[in-house]
């Protein structure tokens, strides 16, 4: 081992030491108890164990993001004799990763505490799927590729099962497992052909390998199929998309922002990682795949969210349908603005979502999710700088000027009229224009509807002014989106060429 290995893998280690000693601390905090009237409570039954446990974490992942961000300006190397891989595209979405998981803590802080969730384990597996994220993002061999895809995924099965006691979160963590392990069981399947046609797992080798044109091409076309599906599931688009909902809705609030946001990231990262940098000479086989997930993820995405009454559930299919915007950002092949354009998008989209479920987090309370869209009605009426806060997120997902929505959708946009695929960029269009019916239908609700219940805001001062930081960053990335997307399509340009 070299004294780059060691340096490249640093913040993941820092992060795995960590997560496991606060899962043996753990053992020692006992779950809090309810208080006896006249009876002081003890020490070891309020959350002050679980607020250190919670308080380091925030302190860790604030590094974290500080050092990903300190290592932009690093060339493209690879350690670990191969098996991982420090480059400024993985070093940007890392960063981006943990500040979102970051972010997701402090929105859950209350939330957990009004629902009895804020406990050691909630914050130890949050912090085990950020793990599996980032050696997911820098994997070049197809087996730390799947290590990081388990280990991404396993805390989050846990997670979603958490509130032992509400069948719909039990019910959605045992669909969720199991199409997820049917899901890695494609992936694994695929992968195992690419090592029988190339005999190798390293992704560089994968490449050159494949681009000889006396190797069987049959049988590698029938394993990127196996690939292609497998991504498809964790990044939920159409037809692997049957999870996304249940999940989203059956999951508590803060479980379900810690699904729909950072792995996102991950989930890009392993698409580019496969499709790019592995199988492009396959070019041919996989770009009308992609353009068929595409096309039905926007449709199906935009078309049944319209009929949902339940918020969450609401923003999983527009999940599906953001999702298929990204995957037209992957058509371009050749060119490092569409994949730029792609990574912009992913990372606002991120950013647009965090401060949604953390709106539906303020304006729920012990004993009550606001779950609904009608949970939403006179929120402008009551809190009218939160009911703003609303209508920039929704302007933002329904890529509405001024916000960072617009520029995102307007930057795939380009990218697929640039690369002559002007039919497909009609269908974006007109599908986005199709979505924009339901979010602009939530910002009727808060503006225009009377309110016939409490809307009480919790969450602590910082969380609320974070909320508010989030929305302004939507719509000041959104006046002025040329300094992220020039980080972007650097970070792309340095990863491709190899600089």
């Amino acid at each position: 081992m070299q004294a780059f290995d060691l340096y490249a893998i640093l913040p993941e280690l820092v992060l795995l030491v960590a997560a496991c000693l606060l899962l043996v601390a753990s053992v020692y905090v006992p779950e809090r108890q309810p208080a006896t009237p006249g009876v002081e409570q003890d020490i070891f039954h309020t959350p002050r164990g679980v607020g250190f446990v919670y308080f380091f974490s925030i302190i860790l992942l604030a590094y974290m993001v500080i050092a990903f961000l300190g290592r932009m300006g690093d060339v493209s190397q690879v350690a670990m004799n191969g098996l991982f891989q420090s480059d400024p595209f993985s070093n940007l979405l890392k960063a981006c990763s943990c500040g979102a998981v970051l972010v997701s803590l402090i929105y859950s802080k209350q939330y957990l505490k009004d629902h009895n969730m804020f406990r050691p384990d909630f914050i130890v597996l949050s912090l085990l799927a950020l793990l599996g994220q980032l050696v997911l993002i820098s994997g070049s061999n197809l087996l730390t590729l799947y290590l990081g895809l388990e280990l991404m995924a396993l805390p989050t099965y846990a997670l979603v099962a958490m509130r032992r006691t509400s069948e719909k979160s039990v019910e959605a963590a045992i669909k969720y497992f199991i199409l997820g392990a049917l899901a890695s069981g494609f992936l694994l399947y695929g992968m195992s052909m690419l090592y029988g046609v190339t005999g190798s797992l390293d992704l560089i080798e994968i490449f050159k390998t494949v681009a000889d044109p006396r190797i069987n091409h049959l049988v590698m076309a029938f394993g990127l199929v196996f690939i292609v599906a497998g991504l498809a599931f964790k990044l939920g688009v159409v037809p692997f998309h049957m999870w996304v909902p249940d999940v989203y809705q059956g999951a508590p609030t803060a479980v379900t922002l810690m699904i729909a946001a950072a792995p996102k990231l991950a989930a890009f990262a392993l698409l580019f990682r496969l499709l790019v940098n592995t199988l492009l000479p396959l070019l041919g086989d996989w770009q009308p795949m992609l353009v068929l997930l595409a096309v039905l993820s926007l449709i199906l995405g935009n078309v049944t969210a319209i009929a949902q009454t339940n918020i969450k559930r609401m923003l999983a299919y527009s999940a599906i349908a953001q999702m298929g915007f990204v995957l037209l950002g992957m058509l371009s092949v050749f060119d490092d603005h569409a994949f730029s354009a792609s990574m912009f998008y992913v990372i606002t989209y991120v950013m647009t979502t965090l401060g949604s479920f953390g709106l539906l987090m303020m304006l729920s309370r012990k004993g009550y999710d606001c779950e609904t869209i009608e949970g939403l009605k006179g929120l402008n009426k009551k809190h009218p700088w939160y009911a703003f806060i609303g209508l920039v997120l929704m302007f933002s997902l329904a890529g509405i000027p001024p916000t960072v929505g617009f520029a995102a959708k307007l930057g795939v946009l380009e990218a697929l009229v640039d690369a002559e695929h002007t039919f497909l960029a009609i269908i974006a269009v007109i599908t986005s224009l199709i979505g924009a019916f339901y979010y602009l239908r939530i910002v009727k609700v808060m503006y225009f509807d009377e309110p016939d219940h409490e809307l009480t805001i919790t969450g602590s001062t910082f969380a609320r002014g974070l909320l508010g930081l989030n929305a302004i960053l939507v719509l000041v990335i959104g006046i002025f989106p040329s300094g992220l997307m020039t980080i972007c399509l650097d970070a792309m340009r340095r990863t491709l060429l190899g600089a």
